[in-house]
């Protein structure tokens, strides 16, 4: 194993900056995409191992920056006007992420207002407030899936080959990134109903049928008795319908790869 180089080493590969201005910005670019992302925030820990993470991160970015095609390596990059355009492609690339994690959201939020859970609120240790109980158990089953399939990897090289597409400093075409986050954004309510169709379409069979009993038994409190027939239905035909969301979860994780590469 070779030794890692000293600090100095950026000094040589910045000799019109100092050595800290490359990682500074990029750490603006590394902050802003996983501050805008559950993935950051999956794990209970201190704000003080997440800075030292994201600085750690855009050390290991910052120091492959040594070819003298970068602007920072020919002295033309000057942080205040560098800065800005560092946070609008760190939250463009996060925004992408986010509309992926968005599906997961709906997917559980149109099922808790269908079940009856939506009055029922509990604590999201991701987002850390109150949301229904499928909601967060979508959320949760986002982040666990996301780690399975190795996003944490692509999400790494997706950022070192955004640094090749955009060295620091450069600036972002709003044009180019719109077209694509609103794609996005438009299949996010798509794609958070393909995960959950069948057990929607079952509850509504449920509330057709009890629709129909009440009808014809008005004396039948259907109210009292319909809210614990459709949550165990629903809770029954989703465990059922769980091993098959495997497709919808790949169109979700797909369009982040879609959406970078369209920015890119």
């Amino acid at each position: 194993m070779t030794a890692m180089p000293s600090l100095h080493g950026l000094s040589h590969a910045f000799p019109h900056t100092d050595w800290w201005v490359p990682v500074l910005l990029m750490s603006l670019r590394v902050g802003a995409t996983l501050a805008l992302t559950p993935v950051l925030y999956a794990a209970p820990m201190p704000p003080t191992v997440r800075m030292l993470l994201v600085l750690s991160l855009s050390l290991c970015l910052a120091w492959n920056l040594s070819s003298p095609g970068t602007a920072a390596s020919q002295g033309s990059l000057d942080i205040w006007q560098a800065a800005p355009r560092e946070l609008a492609i760190g939250i463009t690339l996060g925004l992408g992420i986010l509309f992926a994690f968005a599906a997961f959201s709906v997917a559980g939020r149109l099922l808790d207002v269908q079940v009856g859970f939506g009055i029922a609120q509990v604590i999201d240790p991701v987002s850390r407030r109150q949301v229904p109980i499928l909601t967060s158990l979508f959320d949760q089953t986002a982040i666990l899936v996301f780690f399975l399939v190795n996003g944490h990897h692509a999400l790494l090289r997706g950022l070192a080959y955004s640094v090749e597409r955009f060295p620091l400093g450069s600036a972002l075409d709003g044009a180019q990134a719109f077209g694509p986050m609103i794609k996005q954004a438009g299949g996010v309510f798509s794609l958070g109903f393909a995960l959950v169709a069948p057990v929607v379409f079952c509850i509504v069979l449920a509330d057709l049928v009890l629709g129909v009993v009440a009808r014809n038994l008005p004396q039948m409190n259907m109210f009292a008795m319909g809210i614990p027939i459709k949550i165990v239905l629903g809770l029954i035909v989703l465990s059922v319908w769980f091993t098959g969301m495997g497709s919808a979860m790949t169109q979700i994780y797909l369009g982040i790869v879609k959406t970078w590469s369209e920015i890119f």
